[in-house]
């Protein structure tokens, strides 16, 4: 099975190591796990469940059960909400 449009070219350049550390605390003080925190800025990249899977090497739904978590826990309805909040989090 491929992943078209999932190759490296696709993917979002790392952030540096004091802004990703910034980032982090600021997420969990949201309460968020590392793993959430992850599901989360592939999110924010505009990436698909189906290619956040693929980069965290797990199964679709459980990336589907980490943004139910996410969405209760920074209190959004929707993936968009999501991506937004992740913006103001510094994510």
């Amino acid at each position: 099975m491929t992943m078209e449009g999932i190759g490296p070219e696709t993917r979002q350049p790392a952030t540096s190591a004091p802004a990703a550390a910034a980032a982090t605390s600021s997420a969990t003080r949201a309460g968020l796990t590392p793993t959430q925190i992850r599901v989360l800025r592939g999110v924010h990249s505009g990436l698909l469940n189906k290619q956040i899977a693929f980069d965290l090497g797990i199964a679709e739904a459980t990336v589907k059960v980490h943004m139910t978590a996410l969405m209760r826990k920074l209190n959004v309805r929707n993936r968009t909400q999501a991506a937004i909040m992740a913006q103001s989090l510094a994510i």
